[in-house]
């Protein structure tokens, strides 16, 4: 028999370093990403949207054709007051309900699934979630705003013409009530946001966005007290016919300017946000 020494390997050894793979770094552009998949890989986003051109078309169409009617007896409206911009935005009463549901759901739709969970443990910040949530939903709101006035102008011209209600694209009031349209759209789809990172139940916030936008001002307006009627006059809605009732016809806010109704308009949407904010940080998932 023989006997096999082994000698010790004395090299010393070195300490890996361990890289990672891939970057794994938190940035706010992937954050985005994050939130621009979850809203534009849901069927209900793409038919919410479908809805809300598909109603400011229809309602457009809807009033431009009820011109004739208007103009002749017994209504006999004078063609001179009425402003064409104001048929092409007949709808956006109702295109607000759908971009607010729209606004909901792009949290509450979280909470209902529980992926917030995985949201907020990605994001322990927790505020840059709810940033990247609401500059989605602007973008996307004023997308949808901007294919709804288009699809609303191309089916209302062939009625409007006949009575020389064409809105001219280079008339201020033209912009004002387009681009006050879009913002309302906007600041509507913003307020629902907010509140559903309050309420975090999706039945629950549109019941509240709807109440605050349309039943609170039919209820207040047939309670005949002046401090009521006053302050009906600061709800959003009315607030926002300041700047979308251009000629008075179909609607007006007396208390407010333009510009005043903007700044009350988009407080609620700052409170609203706020109010979000304050709740996303302080309470759990």
């Amino acid at each position: 028999m023989s006997t096999v020494t082994t000698t010790p390997d004395t090299t010393p050894v070195r300490p890996q370093t361990h890289r990672p793979a891939v970057d794994a770094r938190l940035t706010f552009a992937g954050i985005m990403r994050g939130e621009w998949i979850k809203l534009l890989s849901l069927r209900s986003t793409w038919w919410t949207l479908g809805i809300t051109v598909a109603v400011m078309a229809l309602l457009a169409l809807a009033q431009a054709s009820s011109v004739s009617y208007m103009v002749e007896p017994p209504m006999s409206m004078p063609v001179d007051e009425l402003h064409g911009a104001e048929f092409v935005i007949g709808g956006y009463q109702f295109g607000m309900v759908t971009i607010a549901v729209l606004g909901a759901l792009l949290i509450t739709g979280e909470y209902s699934t529980g992926m917030i969970r995985s949201t907020l443990a990605a994001v322990p910040a927790r505020l840059p979630v709810l940033a990247a949530k609401a500059i989605t939903l602007v973008v996307v709101t004023v997308v949808v705003s901007v294919v709804s006035l288009g699809a609303a102008f191309l089916v209302s011209v062939p009625f409007l013409s006949d009575h020389d209600l064409v809105p001219a694209l280079d008339d201020s009031l033209t912009w004002q009530a387009f681009g006050g349209m879009a913002y309302f759209f906007v600041v509507s789809a913003l307020i629902a946001l907010g509140l559903g990172a309050v309420l975090r139940h999706t039945a629950g916030t549109i019941t509240a966005v709807l109440g605050l936008l349309l039943l609170l001002p039919m209820i207040l307006q047939f309670i005949n007290l002046d401090w009521v009627q006053d302050v009906l006059l600061y709800l959003p809605l009315p607030a926002a016919t300041a700047f979308l009732g251009i000629s008075g016809m179909f609607g007006s806010n007396d208390n407010l300017t333009a510009w005043q109704g903007v700044a009350v308009v988009g407080a609620y949407a700052v409170v609203a946000l706020a109010a979000g904010a304050w709740s996303l940080r302080r309470r759990d998932a």
